[in-house]
């Protein structure tokens, strides 16, 4: 009988060790991945990440002059590791974490003295940040800020962990040690990085920061990208600045893109300018380490840099009509001006001038006063606002008569010394010297086609204008770029999911509104660049490059790309070579010969004797009273720039 029982229990002994060996087995041979796999993703879960900055691409112009860049601004940073002994609730927290370790008074008292120490090196760190100019309790507030931030955070998520569908955290865990508890137990990625606490202004402030904080465990120095102009004022309308991307435009352009989207201290191109326009290419994206509880790299994506952004403008010549512009307005002779060059063979806008101008380095500080300025310096006055063209539309308007056979070149169309009749323009001439037209020409051959664009006769053009179809003479001002906008941003540059273009004013070229036809009652306006016609300073610099390329249409261009001066953007608009000789003999009248509009202002300038060959329109307005002068200029290389 006892020799039965012990038999019973070796084998049932024998069959138990055999199902263990087995357990253990399948668990070193066919779990073992699948038990790592889930430690390490609870590992992961539990670690934290630490995304890397990056570098906005640089703006240049179109010799590579950096008009935008990053430079390193450098600022003192604290970790929350150090910070966090200024909370209260942390130091308790850390005690009881203590307590709860280890059962010794040994472990608490060690805390504790951890504690003094570190509250200790704080008092002395928040007295050297005085050193700085910064006041004590300014610098025990920006501690605080980083404190209350993570702590609270900590809390949030210790209550929707724990109670995911509770509204409140205190009904649904009433007692406050338990919710401290479990907030204290929350590890989060925050509470690794490290804080703005002190900005390091110069050099001497740079190093005075490194002798008193390098050694400090918890604080380190950082360079942070400043956005910084070189040349200041100089294209402040077109080169646009950055702010604060706080703006529901601005967090919705890389929406869903961790590493794109914006953090609450970054900034973005503020409308308007190619630093808005450009933001989606000028923006590098963020890398990212990411460590797992034992502080082990579990990934790691570096960082991509901003690319660059080429521009078509010579800085330099934007600078000199800048100065020149700001000179004559000093001297009373203009107000608030703006000027536009195109280089003709290409559409390439050399300079884009709006007054007056404010220093990019400086708007931030000044936004709100600029804002309010009935000058409107934020405002490109060169592209979105919109004139009244006065006669520097009389090419135009000439190329469509000659063209729909409303006029010969030799047809003379008289302009006497007296009033035009009652709903028609007088003649400027006759209004300042009462005098007509017809006696100023009457031995050069009369009230001609070149010689009316010579002497800017508004009898000639009302008259003209008066006898063109109204969808014809719209169709002609459409065609050298009137009433549109330009896309001045090829989309392979500005891409983005939203599209940006710069700000425009398309202009009107009908009687009223953005569509409809031109009145018959006001073609005879229309004709000497008055009544609701509208321009933009860049519409008639580049009308003009259409007449120095004898016909043919580009679309200007602002930001320079690889391939995008392809012939496809051009459009012959097929008008005759006679017809392009006469209103280029009457332009180059204007500023060569006596009885030319522009000739005084030109006939010591001395381009003639350069190889220059200078072609223009003068124009002028009132009610609103603006004066204009757009032409173009051709040296004896062929080389040819457009002006307005």
């Amino acid at each position: 009988m006892y020799s039965r029982r012990v038999k019973i229990f070796v084998i049932l002994s024998v069959c138990l060790i055999l199902i263990c060996l087995f357990r253990l087995g399948q668990m070193q041979l066919v779990d073992d991945s699948k038990y790592r796999e889930k430690i390490t993703e609870l590992k992961r879960q539990r670690g934290h990440s630490q995304q890397l900055k990056t570098l906005r691409g640089k703006i240049l112009d179109r010799e590579g002059r950096i008009l935008a860049c990053d430079e390193p601004q450098f600022q003192l940073h604290i970790n929350y590791r150090l910070s966090c002994y200024m909370d209260s609730r942390v130091r308790r927290a850390k005690i009881l974490m203590a307590a709860a370790r280890s059962n010794s008074e040994s472990a608490v008292d060690d805390m504790q003295k951890e504690i003094e120490a570190k509250t200790a090196l704080l008092e002395q760190i928040i007295e050297k940040c005085t050193y700085f100019g910064l006041e004590r309790a300014e610098v025990e507030n920006k501690i605080a800020k980083i404190n209350n931030g993570i702590w609270n955070l900590r809390t949030y998520l210790a209550w929707k962990r724990h109670y995911p569908n509770s509204e409140d955290f205190e009904q649904a865990e009433p007692s406050a040690n338990t919710r401290f508890k479990l907030t204290a137990q929350e590890n989060i990625a925050d509470m690794y990085k490290d804080y703005r606490l002190l900005e390091l202004e110069t050099d001497d402030d740079v190093f005075a920061a490194q002798l008193e904080f390098l050694d400090i465990e918890g604080l380190s120095i950082l360079p942070k990208a400043k956005r910084v102009y070189p040349y200041g004022s100089v294209g402040a309308q077109t080169i646009g600045w950055v702010g604060p991307a706080t703006q529901e435009k601005d967090k919705k352009l890389f929406e869903g893109d961790e590493l794109l989207s914006y953090l609450k201290d970054e900034v973005c191109g503020r409308e308007d300018g190619i630093e808005y326009v450009c933001e989606s290419v000028l923006r590098g994206k963020r890398g990212e380490v990411v460590y797992d509880i034992d502080q082990e790299l579990v990934f790691e994506t570096e960082s991509e840099l901003g690319k660059d952004v080429t521009v078509t403008l010579d800085v330099e010549l934007q600078e000199k009509v800048e100065n020149y512009l700001a000179m004559r307005e000093f001297a009373g002779n203009c107000k608030n001006p703006a000027a536009v060059v195109i280089e003709v063979a290409t559409g390439d806008i050399l300079a884009l001038v709006s007054m007056p101008v404010f220093d990019l380095n400086e708007v931030r500080k000044d936004y709100v006063k600029f804002l309010g300025d009935s000058n409107e310096p934020l405002r490109n006055r060169a592209l979105n606002k919109q004139y009244p063209p006065g006669s520097v539309i009389k090419p135009v308007i000439l190329v469509a008569g000659l063209e729909s056979g409303k006029v010969s070149s030799g047809e003379i169309i008289s302009c006497p010394a007296g009033p035009a009749g009652k709903g028609w323009p007088n003649c400027w001439l006759y209004n300042r010297n009462r005098i007509g037209h017809d006696d100023l020409w009457y031995e050069q051959g009369g009230n001609t086609a070149r010689n009316a664009i010579r002497g800017s006769c508004n009898v000639y053009f009302s008259r003209l204008a008066d006898r063109i179809e109204p969808s014809v003479l719209q169709q002609w001002l459409f065609n050298f770029g009137y009433g549109q906008k330009y896309k001045l941003c090829p989309d392979a540059v500005a891409n983005s999911r939203h599209k940006r273009n710069l700000r425009q004013a398309a202009g009107q070229v009908s009687s009223s509104g953005k569509t409809g036809s031109i009145s018959a009652g006001e073609r005879r306006f229309f004709g000497i660049g008055q009544g609701n016609l509208r321009v933009t300073v860049l519409q008639v610099a580049n009308a003009m490059a259409v007449l120095a390329r004898n016909g043919l249409y580009k679309p200007p261009r602002l930001l320079k790309e690889e391939g995008s001066e392809s012939e496809f953007n051009s459009v012959a608009l097929d008008i005759s070579p006679e017809t392009m000789r006469v209103v280029r003999d009457g332009m180059r009248a204007v500023v060569n010969e006596t009885g030319g509009t522009a000739y005084n202002e030109f006939a010591h300038a001395g381009f003639d004797g350069q190889g220059v060959k200078v072609y223009g329109k003068t124009g002028s307005t009132q009610a609103p009273e603006n004066a204009w002068f757009g032409g173009f200029a051709e040296d004896a290389r062929d080389h040819s720039i457009a002006i307005a």
